[in-house]
């Protein structure tokens, strides 16, 4: 699968959709994707969901800002929603092949052409941000458009990343970062008393003490008083979790939610889980959801028959008399086992009143063992792919003696996958290890299992390792991988 960054920019126009028209048409790129677009009056904002390929993403992104910055004028807009720009929040997501630095570097770009095409000037959050104190959103836009502009005139420290101190005089700035997904999820009460929502806000956001993950504030919309979130990391703090304690805030003011909504896109994942936390279905797993098995079934991921039928084609490749896939590619496979029964050892612990207490470090596993589980499956394919490279690179020289250099380049990447294989096996050993204490005790035989599978992945990994390095010349390179090795095996 190639690349995919997601955008989710925000505008400062939730009611005029000819506007709004005319900022999406000027995002339209080949290889970037609209998924979805959100306007709401109230705020006077709407979200705009991108998908694609980095480099046109990015394009994308810069000049929706431009078309932004013509057709909207700040010091005519009004709206319950806190805003700087016209182009308000640019902010890059990793989706496939792609990792949350690659995003801040894309983001840095972004904001950098910005200023340089329309002298709009940029300020940078949440993982690109430059300094501590900017990476939180409410602290970059603290003041908003009217009382940023003033203050730049005496504070530097407010002064844009990009740009000069003073703010464009329609379109204001735009703040550009990099982060995970987010959800935007607001809870509506049914009281028109915004304090009562701006009190629940503050108790729930993890700045004033409140759930991890979770930004609120308190706000006035359709006669309503509405609690407006951002959920950052909807793994570690499920949806369900933030609805359940908005409602038991709610209860002591004499209110209660009337209902929710959900602005853009929402993981597939974050609703499954919500079903599991309300519908209380014991050993749940996405797996039972009819078209869940059914898109696998379909991919050739699952197959039905058992689980023998859907591990019996890897293992019969690697019985194959070829090369790829070999011993790399099986310790990857090793390493995401590994992860996976970890992982289901704390998701069975997570929840679980006698657990309760290590909530914290459950939900924390679960997250990454899903992560390294996920990177474990994708270095399968490039252990095989990596080795053939080689083989190509070999055969070229063969012919072309020039093309030496690129044997030397193929041979130092296929060392470096088995490497990371084993440094994140590592990884996955110690989370194992560390979960013995904290999880039903019955359980003890799978994570033992997990730990010698963790083992044999790091052991199978470094055995790939070594005997790449006897054929790079590169000194500097192989003192490198050398002591990475050792780190591994200390």
């Amino acid at each position: 699968m190639p690349a995919l960054v997601e955008c989710v920019p925000n505008f400062s126009e939730g009611r005029d959709k000819s506007r709004v028209d005319a900022i999406i048409d000027a995002m339209k790129m080949d290889g970037v994707y609209l998924l979805d677009r959100e306007m709401d009056a109230d705020h006077n904002r709407c979200v705009i969901t991108l998908v694609g390929d980095p480099v046109n993403v990015a394009e994308a992104a810069i000049r929706g800002v431009g078309k932004a910055a013509e057709l909207i004028d700040l010091t005519k807009h009004t709206g319950a929603h806190p805003r700087l720009g016209a182009a308000d929040v640019i902010p890059f997501i990793p989706i496939e092949g792609v990792t949350l630095e690659d995003c801040v570097a894309i983001a840095r770009r972004v904001g950098e052409e910005i200023w340089k095409r329309y002298q709009v000037p940029v300020y940078l959050y949440e993982a690109a941000a430059q300094t501590p104190e900017r990476q939180n959103l409410e602290n970059v836009r603290r003041g908003q458009f009217e009382g940023i502009r003033e203050e730049l005139k005496t504070n530097p420290a407010r002064k844009p990343d990009f740009g000069n101190a003073e703010l464009h005089p329609t379109a204001g700035a735009t703040i550009v970062g990099a982060r995970k997904f987010l959800v935007a999820y607001n809870v509506y009460l049914n009281t028109p008393d915004v304090e009562i929502a701006k009190k629940i806000a503050k108790t729930v956001r993890f700045s004033n003490g409140g759930l991890r993950y979770v930004k609120g504030m308190g706000v006035p919309v359709r006669g309503l008083a509405q609690v407006s979130m951002n959920l950052t990391d909807t793994d570690q703090t499920p949806i369900a979790r933030v609805f359940e304690y908005v409602k038991r805030e709610a209860a002591r003011y004499g209110v209660m939610p009337v209902s929710s909504e959900i602005v853009g896109l929402i993981p597939k994942k974050a609703l499954e889980d919500a079903a599991e936390w309300f519908l209380q279905i014991e050993n749940f797993d996405s797996s039972l959801i009819l078209e869940n098995r059914l898109a696998a079934v379909m991919s050739g991921k699952v197959a039905v028959g058992g689980i023998r039928a859907g591990v019996e084609p890897f293992i019969e490749q690697l019985a194959a008399p070829t090369a790829a896939p070999g011993g790399g590619c099986a310790a990857a496979a090793t390493a995401a086992m590994a992860a996976a029964l970890g992982g289901m050892v704390a998701g069975m612990s997570r929840g679980k009143k006698a657990y309760a207490q290590y909530e914290r470090q459950l939900s924390d596993a679960l997250a990454r063992l899903a992560e390294l589980r996920e990177q474990f499956k994708v270095s399968i394919d490039a252990d095989a792919a990596s080795f053939n490279e080689v083989m190509a690179a070999f055969k070229k020289a063969k012919d072309h003696p020039e093309a030496k250099a690129e044997v030397e380049a193929a041979t130092k990447k296929a060392t470096l996958v088995p490497l990371l294989v084993a440094e994140r096996a590592r990884e996955v050993r110690q989370i194992l290890e560390s979960l013995r204490p904290i999880t039903n005790p019955r359980m003890a035989s799978d994570l033992a299992v997990g730990v010698s599978l963790a083992r044999a992945a790091v052991e199978g990994a470094l055995a790939n390792v070594e005997i790449n390095l006897g054929d790079i010349k590169d000194e500097a390179f192989v003192a490198d991988v050398r002591k990475r090795v050792a780190a591994v095996r200390s």
